[in-house]
């Protein structure tokens, strides 16, 4: 049986099926020794029935339907009757009965169990007292007692079957549930990767091919009449593509923006202003207030990237002749300030992807992000992280 703790039930089964054979053959021999060949033939064919049972007894518990069921019952009823035959034809086989009650408790419900365990003890009663010509009081007390103790193991068995049962089902449930979650967790593991990805393009490719477009745009616009003016534009254009590349290869590698890498945050930001705007009208004014101090590298990506989306917002979309960007460090929280004078728009009805991840970006470092906006009022965006608690000395 496939059950939590098999070997306490297994034992007590084939305790019950030893007793049984052994019965069995403590009668056929006594039979025999009495020259009563019938009654051994007979012992031996019920042994050889009750044989076939125990494989019909061995699947109920797997299969439980309900053909093995009916077959057991009729298996039941055909050893109860060979052992009625047998147990008037020698006092023997009377004792065959006491295997006999578990089996009956273990096939039938208890409502019907309970009587037909009566009915077989008041027959192995009777049967004793034909084979004596008389009743004694040990000859009631013996079989019933043995009713009594196979009654109550039996109803033992019928409690540990129940309990492996429930436990079996719960050992399933937390199999089935550890599974869920273990899928769940790949599942949420897979979307947050493709989240960070999409963040992380968005923020850094993206950015850089709009700049590339502006600069191009910029070329068209000035290549015949200020080839000077173009050439800049051109050679800008190729710094930006070199930088884009750059941050390609470092993002594939999950190393820190070459930005981090080769300067401070609010060169990489004034950096990044004025790459943002290349080839457009709007003018970027950068600065800071408060004294720098040194941020988590995950602070610094994450302001970084929240200044190349907004950016990429003001030159693209705001029309603006004029942006800034402010970089305040109080005493507990660092603040990204990026506003312009363009045409704005309302936060409310936002539906593109920079402001969204944006604020996932700050949520995860326990931050928030402010947007203010309406149409022809320009637009400003503060991005808030609070600054790492200092250890005592």
């Amino acid at each position: 049986m496939n059950t939590p703790f098999p070997p306490a039930l297994r034992l007590l089964r084939w305790v019950i099926h030893g007793t049984f054979a052994i019965l069995l053959a403590i009668a056929i021999a006594g039979a025999m020794r009495e020259d009563r060949a019938g009654a051994a033939w007979g012992g031996l064919l019920l042994g050889l029935l009750y044989g076939i049972g125990l494989t019909i007894e061995a699947r109920l518990p797997h299969f439980g339907g309900r053909l093995h069921l009916a077959l057991g019952r009729v298996w039941l009823l055909t050893v109860t009757a060979g052992w009625a035959v047998l147990a008037l034809s020698s006092p023997r086989f009377v004792w065959l009965a006491f295997p006999l009650f578990f089996a009956c408790l273990h096939l039938l419900p208890l409502a019907v169990a309970l009587p037909a365990v009566t009915l077989l003890t008041a027959g192995a009663v009777a049967a004793d007292a034909w084979h004596t010509g008389s009743l004694s009081a040990a000859q009631v007390v013996g079989p019933m007692i043995g009713a009594i103790v196979a009654t109550l193991m039996a109803l033992v068995y019928k409690v540990l079957h129940a309990e492996s049962e429930q436990r079996r089902e719960l050992i399933d449930h937390l199999v089935r549930t550890q599974d869920m979650l273990l899928r769940a967790e790949s599942e949420s593991a897979r979307l947050a990767e493709r989240e960070r990805l999409a963040r992380e393009i968005h923020d850094t490719l993206a950015q850089g091919m709009s700049s590339i477009i502006l600069l191009l745009r910029a070329v068209r616009a000035n290549l015949s009449d200020h080839p000077e003016r173009a050439t800049r534009h051109i050679a800008e254009a190729e710094q930006t593509a070199r930088e884009n590349l750059e941050e390609a290869r470092h993002f594939v590698r999950g190393l820190a923006p070459p930005a981090l890498q080769q300067s401070s945050l609010g060169a990489a930001l004034r950096r990044i202003g004025d790459t943002a705007t290349a080839g457009s009208d709007t003018g970027v004014r950068f600065e800071i207030s408060g004294t720098p101090v040194p941020l988590p590298a995950e602070h610094e990506l994450a302001l970084l990237r929240i200044a190349q989306g907004a950016l990429g917002n003001v030159t693209r979309h705001s029309q603006a002749r004029h942006a800034g960007v402010t970089l305040t460090y109080l005493d507990d929280v660092v603040v990204l300030d990026i506003y312009d004078d363009g045409r704005g728009f309302r936060p409310d009805q936002a539906v593109g992807y920079g402001l969204r991840a944006m604020r996932e970006r700050v949520t995860a470092l326990g931050g928030s992000l402010a947007v203010e906006s309406a149409p022809g009022e320009g637009t400003a965006v503060a991005a808030t992280l609070p600054l790492p608690v200092k250890e005592a000395p």
